[in-house]
């Protein structure tokens, strides 16, 4: 029996790893830059500061926002669309709406189709919307189509057919046809990934997941010869951007559901959290170098929505419901017309913030928190990288305080403000701006930047307390260890929810969960749990969107009406009494994989003063002047522990600051709970 299962998690600055022993019951965790022109070199790299040996290694669980980042930076593979003959345009026409974020921008100008018109081919063949065939494919069109895209140069191909959601023959048939004629080439199909209706966002959907094909496939292919070469023979996951992981080889056919396998793994590592110290409800804050994330847990579970935007493009996938803007440490402060910015743009692991002395001359986050006096620049990260105070002072002042007439520390502390502004703006979009008060839920805070940064959005969203998790710094890959294998399975089935639909509904379930238990048994072991949620989405008749229901095995429809009318009224203030429409119905299936258990800390025998390593002076914004804190290592802290802040708490992969009104108890799993004094 191997001993190990190993997790990696690929973020824009830094490659987070962690190890769990299961015979010891310990987890050991390591970071290594981030290396964007060859990623596989920094999972190996994260993987010998590890130490760990892949020969005893059973599970080795891994997270990548490879694919997004390819669509974001527009650098996918040439891609071709093969759809019905006269709906060449579909995808580049799309909903003729301008993206919310842009709508009273009058300089907008939408960015060029990721398919070249010359590269869409419309094909003879109909299927109509009952899933009748009513014009026989052209397969000779097909085969026409395929070599002119194949002579252009294109490597990757997407297949969407109208109504290909009821009857997918002709998708299937054209991409057998295809792959027959020219091996080589990336084929998508959008009745492979989804089988919901909405003509645009399936073919959005599949081209994406074309767009993307073979740098994915590329990608897990270097990994695994990696692995494989560094002795590693067990099993190979990728996590699902809606939580749960896939085997290696599911994740190859269908890229797409890995577009934010990355931060996925935080909301699984936060769901299962929540439910071990009984917290309801949490806002989580994942701070990397690149970006944040924000999303909410409510009764343990993630937020899944079935529409997610990548890029201003729809792609029709299962994925928790995570606001991302472009802050963390590694965002680049700059002046325009007076104004301080901060990010989108990142300095990233290279060159870096400017104190990482490889070259960076724009001042960042990371820069700002060192002038303050957040970071100790001989411990940083362990001490594996020597920060240079006087660089990044010089920086800030050429390019922040200069062109705004202040000192260094105001413009270091304006980085901060325009961040918690930011980042309140982020947390409102998906809790007031949907009914909630972010003042009921906790907040879980993680990612390197993560316990630095918390503690100032705390005191300005007014939440009741602040968690800080152990291991903040790789809480991702600690997440991806407690994933189980999930598959997502769909059908649109536009009817009535009245009485007769229910041997219609239940049929449809029973093909659903059954091919869900089919893709599940290629991926787990026949002796694993199953489990089957199955989902419903209504809507009153005559609206666009739906809301998800749980329909439990055995219960009748009529049960969902009650259910139906209290979620919209809680979601939007009324129901009314009008039919109620199925639009789509959702199976989600799991093989419950085994997890390591939160270990309990000994309660504490020594005052926490024991644990203070000294102090120093740093600026703390409930006073907005500098002040001596002292310095705890989080190592000596116990369960009972607590103390006042200004604090700091230095764990060597992370530091978490805790202003001069805010308090600090330590829990029975070593969590740091930080609330208000006045709390």
């Amino acid at each position: 029996m191997k001993r190990f299962r190993v997790a990696v998690d690929i973020g824009g600055t830094f490659v987070d790893s962690i190890l769990f022993d299961s015979e010891t019951g310990t987890t050991r965790l390591a970071k290594a830059s981030t290396t964007p022109d060859e990623p596989v070199r920094g999972v190996l790299a994260a993987l010998d500061r590890l130490g760990v040996s892949l020969d005893e290694t059973e599970l080795f669980v891994h997270g990548t926002t490879l694919g997004l980042n390819a669509v974001i930076e527009r650098r996918g593979v040439e891609t071709g669309i093969i759809t019905n003959a006269g709906f060449r345009d579909i995808f580049e026409i799309g909903r003729a709406d301008v993206p919310a974020a842009s709508m009273y921008d009058y300089r907008y100008q939408r960015e060029a189709s990721l398919v070249k018109r010359r590269h869409r081919f419309g094909v003879g063949g109909r299927i109509d919307a009952q899933g009748n065939e009513i014009v026989p494919l052209d397969e000779a069109a097909v085969l026409d189509a395929a070599g002119k895209l194949v002579e252009a140069g294109i490597r990757s191909v997407a297949i969407c057919f109208l109504h290909s959601y009821r009857n997918p023959a002709h998708e299937t048939r054209a991409a057998d046809v295809i792959r027959a004629a020219y091996p080589h080439l990336a084929i998508s199909a959008s009745s492979a990934i989804t089988r919901e209706y909405r003509e645009y966002e399936r073919t959005a959907t599949a081209v994406v997941d074309a767009y993307i094909n073979p740098i994915f496939n590329d990608y897990v292919g270097q990994l695994e010869n990696g692995l494989v070469d560094a002795g590693f023979g067990g099993k190979l996951l990728i996590m699902r951007s809606a939580g749960g992981a896939m085997t290696a080889e599911t994740a190859r056919r269908a890229p797409i559901y890995t577009v934010l396998s990355g931060p996925a793994g935080g909301l699984i590592g936060a769901g299962q959290l929540a439910k071990v110290i009984g917290r309801d409800r949490l806002l989580t804050l994942d701070y990397g170098g690149t970006s944040l994330d924000a999303a909410v847990i409510e009764n343990g579970e993630p937020l899944v929505m079935h529409e997610a935007p990548l890029a201003d493009l729809p792609a029709l996938i299962p994925i928790f419901d995570i606001r991302c803007i472009g802050a963390g440490g590694g965002s680049i402060a700059w002046v325009q017309e007076g104004l301080l910015q901060v990010g989108p743009q990142s300095a990233g692991s290279q060159p870096g913030p400017i104190a990482y002395g490889r070259g960076g001359t724009e001042p960042t986050t990371t820069d700002a928190a060192l002038i303050l006096g957040f970071l100790d620049p001989s411990t940083f990260l362990g001490g594996t990288v020597d920060l240079d105070v006087p660089a990044a002072r010089h920086g800030m002042h050429d390019r922040v305080a200069g062109p705004l007439g202040i000192d260094i520390d105001r413009a270091a502390a304006g980085i901060f403000d325009v961040l918690v502004a930011r980042t309140a703006g982020a947390i409102r979009e998906i809790t007031v701006e949907r009914g909630r008060d972010p003042r009921d839920f906790s907040m879980l805070a993680f990612g390197g930047a993560g316990p630095l940064i918390a503690p100032l959005i705390a005191r300005e969203v007014m939440n009741a307390e602040l968690i800080v998790p152990q291991a903040p710094a790789v809480f991702s890959a600690w997440g991806m260890l407690m994933s189980d294998i999930v598959t997502d399975v769909a059908l649109t089935q536009l009817r009535l929810l009245e009485p007769a639909a229910q041997a219609s509904v239940d049929a449809a379930f029973a093909t659903l969960i059954e091919e869900a238990r089919a893709q599940l048994e290629g991926q787990s072991g026949s002796d694993t749990e199953r489990r089957f949620l199955r989902l419903v989405e209504c809507r009153y008749a005559g609206q666009e969107h739906a809301l998800e229901i749980e329909l439990a095995e055995g219960e009748a429809l009529s049960a969902l009406r009650a259910r139906f009318d209290g979620l919209h009224r809680e979601r939007y203030g009324h129901a009314i009494d009008a039919p109620v429409q199925i639009v789509t119905l959702r199976v989600r299936a799991s093989a419950v994989m085994p997890k390591p258990t939160l270990p309990i800390l000994p309660e504490a025998k020594r005052p926490a003063s024991d644990a203070q390593m000294g102090s120093r002076e740093a600026f703390c914004f409930a006073r907005r002047a500098r002040t001596p804190f002292a310095v705890y290592d989080r190592k000596l802290l116990g369960a009972g522990h607590g103390f006042d802040g200004p604090a700091i708490v230095e764990e060597g992969t992370t530091t978490t600051v805790i202003h001069s009104d805010q308090t600090v108890s330590v829990d029975r799993y070593g969590h740091l709970i930080v609330r208000r004094k006045s709390a």
